[in-house]
């Protein structure tokens, strides 16, 4: 079972945009047993989910049975993310899925006689099926089957806000979408193809070998898809000019990543006040925010959320998303925040870091800072302390820890490299608020003529200050 964690609202009477979005997006919840049917498969628009009444199917292959009931229990949360009532789970014991049917013939009937008992109208099986899988078990079940990977992408589908999340998103979904095409009856008719005129005949100029629905689909999908790529290749190229103007400014950057749900979010407004959407819920947030904020020593530096983490993250979403997650990769300090209160917290630093590793940030230096401290067990935050006694425990609900984090955070960040002694005329209020906000105050005092300041900072601010040097 999940634990219910939501940080408080602030202020009741002056919402902010985060509470904003998630009033907006309580307000568009899918109502239970309005069921439509689905859409031909074969059509350009990637395949809209309606889930509502589901039953849950995972196949264990390793681990232990703890392992596999925590897999089914994150299919069920990311199953009622998207909307839909989870009904029944069952797990297949196999050494690997069943190349035809994904969990074996047997099962197959067990899991008709559940979907008829519990009148459900889609199945969810948690891996990647391939398409041949996907259209076995749609004809012996006879209901709408999804795959863990589709089930992220809707979820990503009805998250996304920016222009830019929304393009990452449907990018993903179209390469998901492509290879499992498929079309029944005329859908797959040759379309002003045929010998012969008559009222069958297409008339001068379309005889010919034509071209299928399936053909026609296939390559709209493909054009549409490399116009998406040269849009979010265009966006990338404004994110990396504001990124290089922080970097020019000598502003350090801290990156917040963690297992989504893990409460990246609510740290990021617990330490900067934000105001970003929280919700308990799945990748309740897709888009990247990045607020400035200061050590306790004057020292200014952005912390920046990004997209939450899963086990066995759909790889179209690792590349679809390549350009924001490699933002990770370009921060100076890498906060990895953890769901102390989760059943498996090593997994969930696993997974994490297997993505991170995949788009170069597992070079980074690391602060884990495990979250929820008031929801998880005595036990559970005596054995993450042997396991990590670096670690830093906090709450973002009810700020417990904090101090300690924004200590951490501080002394992690990179030191300017050069230090000076100076003497600024008081006229010179400008250079002060310059070095304070990007460089290191180790000593300050007033005297006649001007504050006497004994700093730390980069070589291109050392050169602006060489003529106060004292």
């Amino acid at each position: 079972m999940r634990n219910t964690y939501q940080t408080p609202v602030l202020d009741e009477l002056d919402p902010t945009t985060g509470d904003l979005e998630l009033e907006e997006r309580h307000s568009l919840r899918r109502v239970a047993g309005l069921s439509t049917e689905l859409t031909d498969v074969t059509e350009v628009e990637y395949r809209q989910l309606r889930l509502e009444r589901v039953v849950l199917v995972g196949v264990w292959t390793e681990g232990s049975v703890e392992d596999a009931d925590n897999s089914l229990t994150e299919l069920a949360a990311l199953a009622e993310t998207a909307g839909s009532q989870v009904l029944e789970g069952l797990i297949q014991r196999r050494k690997q899925p069943d190349a035809a049917t994904f969990i074996g013939r047997g099962k197959v009937d067990e899991l008709r006689d559940v979907v008829v008992m519990t009148g459900a109208d889609t199945v969810i099986c948690d891996g990647e099926l391939s398409p041949s899988q996907l259209r076995n078990l749609e004809q012996q079940v006879k209901v709408k089957v999804v795959d863990r990977t589709a089930l992220i992408l809707d979820i990503f589908a009805q998250h996304a806000k920016s222009r830019e999340g929304k393009a990452q998103v449907e990018l993903a979904q179209l390469q998901y979408l492509l290879p499992r095409l498929r079309g029944w009856g005329e859908a797959m008719s040759r379309q002003g193809g045929g010998a012969g005129g008559g009222a069958g005949g297409g008339g001068v100029g379309t005889r010919g070998p034509g071209e299928t629905k399936l053909e026609t689909d296939r390559r709209r999908i493909n054009t549409r898809i490399a116009k998406l790529r040269r849009e979010i290749k265009s966006m990338k190229t404004v994110r990396e000019t504001k990124r290089s103007r922080r970097a020019a400014s000598g502003v350090p950057a801290v990156a917040i990543a963690g297992y989504t749900n893990a409460g990246k979010s609510s740290l990021l407004n617990r330490l900067t006040q934000a105001g970003v959407l929280v919700e308990d819920a799945l990748f309740a947030t897709l888009d990247p925010t990045t607020r400035r904020t200061a050590a306790e020593d004057g020292r200014v530096f952005t912390l920046s959320d990004t997209v939450g983490f899963v086990r066995h993250l759909p790889h179209q979403i690792v590349e679809a998303f390549r350009s924001t997650l490699e933002e990770v990769a370009q921060a100076d300090l890498l906060v990895h925040v953890v769901d102390g209160a989760h059943p498996d917290p090593e997994g969930q630093v696993s997974a994490v870091r297997e993505v991170l590793g995949e788009v170069g940030a597992d070079r980074l230096p690391e602060l884990l800072v495990i979250n929820k401290l008031d929801a998880a067990d005595e036990e559970t935050v005596l054995r993450l302390k042997r396991a990590w006694p670096d670690a830093i425990f906090v709450s973002a609900r009810s700020g417990a820890g904090i101090p300690e984090l924004h200590k951490a955070i501080a002394d992690r960040l990179p030191r300017p490299a050069v230090e000076l002694r100076l003497l600024l005329p008081y006229d010179r209020g400008d250079l002060v608020a310059r070095v304070h906000r990007s460089g290191q105050v180790l000593q300050s005092r007033h005297l006649d003529d001007g504050t006497e300041l004994l700093v730390r900072v980069d070589e291109r601010l050392a050169a602006d200050l060489a003529e106060f040097r004292s």
